[in-house]
């Protein structure tokens, strides 16, 4: 079985992905990972708000009382016994580098086009060979219409991109008012590849305490619907980009619907959370065993075989299924 497939300009032996998750913090999890099949290394995301609040706290603690007397014009605090993330971060990928052969890709997460932009040059001359651009932004500002969130991202999109020339990935979430619209314009500004969806985790609230706490739900296969859906629509509108598929895969099952859907990889982290590095062969031998089955040769004998353009019914992934499955549950019901 031939399960090669190309992302970002790689040509990956599988199309099984560890997307960006703790894992990568522990150089020894990230020796299993590529033992289990891994084609990638995905980094955890290196966050806007730690970059800003270190560059802050820094600047405080250089400047903060150098000009209150004329003696103390040449002070500067001793140096603190600490490393900032990003520094951290640095040398995490430069040992993740050491140790695997597979291409190894950065992960970025921010919501403005600020100074921690600046951060994505470092983390290619550190030897990452692609970013992964990971937009987590929640609009709540009444006055902040559509137009202005679209126009954010490809705002960080293109100052990142002119800071590195090593390949960019863009992850989404799925709360966009015209997604092929959207997907088009990321293509035009240059993306290379598109990753759907960001899991946006849910805040709850606690009863007792009448406080809001953060709230942790591990994906299902449920969940695959949703960027199946998506990737099934996009992935015959926009040809220039790769798409990955992330949230709800779980099962072999789950790859190969999203691969026959378009996509080129798809990404799991609750299942490697729940079962361990060493799920990824599993699902790999049973893609294999059913692909033998089923007669196919390769994977990209089946990319995109399901998708919207190449369907013979390509209203099943609009109106006509959302009726279609009311009716027949009614009818299940009352049967």
């Amino acid at each position: 079985m031939k399960l090669n497939t190309h992302y970002l300009g790689f040509e990956l032996k599988n199309p099984l992905v560890p997307s960006a998750s703790p894992f990568t913090r522990d150089i020894d999890m990230v020796r299993q990972l590529e033992d289990a099949g891994a084609p990638l290394i995905i980094m955890h995301s290196l966050f806007e708000e730690e970059i800003i609040h270190e560059d802050e706290e820094l600047d405080h603690h250089l400047t903060h009382g150098s000009e209150s007397y004329s003696e103390s014009l040449s002070y500067f605090p001793e140096h603190p016994d600490y490393k900032q993330n990003c520094e951290l971060y640095l040398e995490q990928l430069t040992a993740i580098k050491k140790v695997v052969s597979v291409p190894v890709i950065a992960s970025l997460n921010g919501v403005t086009t600020g100074g921690w932009v600046e951060k994505a040059s470092l983390l290619e001359s550190n030897g990452a060979d692609a970013l992964e651009l990971n937009i987590y932004h929640v609009p709540t500002d009444p006055t902040q219409n559509s137009a202005v969130v679209e126009d954010l991202y490809v705002e960080i999109l293109n100052a990142i991109k002119s800071k590195v020339s090593i390949p960019v990935a863009v992850k989404l979430g799925p709360f966009f008012s015209s997604l092929p619209a959207f997907a088009g314009r990321l293509e035009q500004g240059g993306a290379d590849a598109l990753v759907l969806f960001n899991r946006f985790y849910q805040p709850d609230i606690d009863l007792e305490a009448l406080d809001v706490m953060p709230g942790l739900d591990l994906s299902t296969s449920a969940d695959i619907r949703l960027p199946l859906r998506w990737i099934a629509v996009l992935s015959g509108q926009c040809k220039k980009v790769n798409f990955a598929a992330s949230s709800g895969i779980h099962t072999a099952e789950d790859v190969l619907k999203v691969i026959m859907a378009g996509a080129d990889v798809a990404m799991m982290t609750s299942a490697l959370l729940k079962f361990g590095p060493e799920h990824l062969s599993k699902v790999r031998e049973q893609i294999v065993e059913w692909m033998e089955e089923h007669e196919y040769e390769s994977i990209s004998q089946m990319k995109g075989s399901m998708s919207m353009e190449t369907v013979l019914d390509p209203k099943a992934f609009v109106r006509s299924n959302y009726m279609k499955m009311l009716n027949d549950y009614v009818y299940r019901s009352k049967g």
